[in-house]
């Protein structure tokens, strides 16, 4: 009897203690938005978190916010003389510091930086050429980063800093994407320019065809691979590239003409970016953005938001508004922000 008493005690403490440690580890998922800003007649893409209570954004008409707080309150800490400006990237590296870059033909594409909280901010680089028009930047740590824009003598320009943003320099023209006749990338969220480890880039682009360039040494030296996404129309291709390592990454896009529609969209890499499969039957609209945060990708666009758990996929809708843009900060999932029309911001609530 002693034996069969062991035996129902132990049963029933497994039968306990599995649904407990399956509860206790299993992860929350993205359910809707928390909108902690919004101010009408602004449209937000510039977005870069850098944790859970510390986020900058920045947009049309000048304007550059900063939380420290988490989103309970905002700081504007617009540049003066730059009203006219729309700053449709920033990447921040702390409370204290980050780079805002504006676009635009000729000189209104420039770059900022501010080491003060916005306080007081520098030009650090002012585009020379007619033609050229800045798209995005990335920045693999505090001191190297990487600006792409428009093609310049049918290149893809690309600009490189190695001192923090306070200066830049363009990597010779012949070593440039090599762009095709219609080809490039868009300015719309600021994540069709990624970076990975100490010195990966990829680079996404639309138009005329929708391809990835990678790069290995800080955008010295580029190479390009053909995607599936759909690619033709000077409004259809790819809008953003998240990686969650070396070589696992997922592109989305669409036509932002049609943005309650999605048709060939999304493709995904298992090596790098070298080959990409189109995901077919998603369910998910145009979108502008995807940032991958502690096992899942997240895409906005301004018809709303999905999640993917399966390495994009199946994806699933989260509760909310659209946006255009959306980052994370050193929280992961915990720290995932996003802005967007209507000056929008939000926070992601998981369940």
């Amino acid at each position: 009897m002693s034996s069969y008493r062991n035996y129902l005690f132990s049963l029933a403490v497994m039968l306990f203690t599995v649904p407990l440690l399956t509860a206790c580890t299993q992860q929350p998922q993205p359910q809707s938005w928390d909108i902690v800003y919004e101010q009408e007649g602004l449209s937000f893409r510039g977005i870069s978190a850098v944790n859970d209570q510390v986020c900058w954004v920045s947009g049309s008409s000048g304007t550059i916010l900063r939380t420290i707080d988490g989103g309970a309150s905002w700081q504007q800490l617009s540049i003066p003389g730059t009203d006219s400006l729309d700053f449709r990237d920033i990447e921040a590296f702390d409370a204290q510091t980050a780079i805002a870059m504006s676009i635009g033909s000729g000189s209104s594409s420039r770059i900022y930086k501010t080491t003060d909280g916005g306080n007081s901010w520098i030009k650090v680089h002012q585009n020379e050429y007619e033609e050229g028009f800045y798209d995005a930047i990335a920045f693999w740590d505090n001191q190297h980063g990487i600006l792409q824009g428009d093609p310049v003598e049918g290149r893809l320009y690309v600009l490189v800093t190695s001192d923090g943003g306070d200066s830049w320099q363009e990597i010779p023209i012949a070593d440039m994407p090599d762009g095709k006749e219609g080809e490039y990338g868009f300015a719309a969220s600021g994540t069709h320019l990624v970076v990975h480890g100490t010195s990966t880039a990829w680079l996404g682009t639309g138009g005329s065809v929708a391809r990835v360039f990678k790069s290995n040494d800080k955008g010295a030296n580029w190479r390009a691979y053909d995607t599936p996404v759909i690619s033709g129309e000077s409004s259809q291709g790819i809008f953003s590239l998240a990686f969650k390592d070396a070589t696992h990454g997922v592109a989305v896009g669409g036509d932002y003409t049609k943005e309650k529609e999605g048709s060939q969209n999304i493709a995904v890499t298992e090596d790098g970016g070298r080959n990409w499969e189109l995901v077919d039957n998603t369910g998910v609209d145009y979108r502008s953005g995807v940032r991958y945060a502690d096992g899942y990708y997240i895409a906005v666009g301004p018809s709303g938001s999905n999640y993917s758990s399966d390495d994009g996929q199946s994806w699933k809708i989260i509760e909310g508004p659209g946006f255009h843009a959306a980052s994370v900060g050193a929280e992961g999932l915990e720290s995932v922000w996003a802005s967007g029309a209507d000056g929008r911001i939000g926070k992601l609530v998981r369940e």
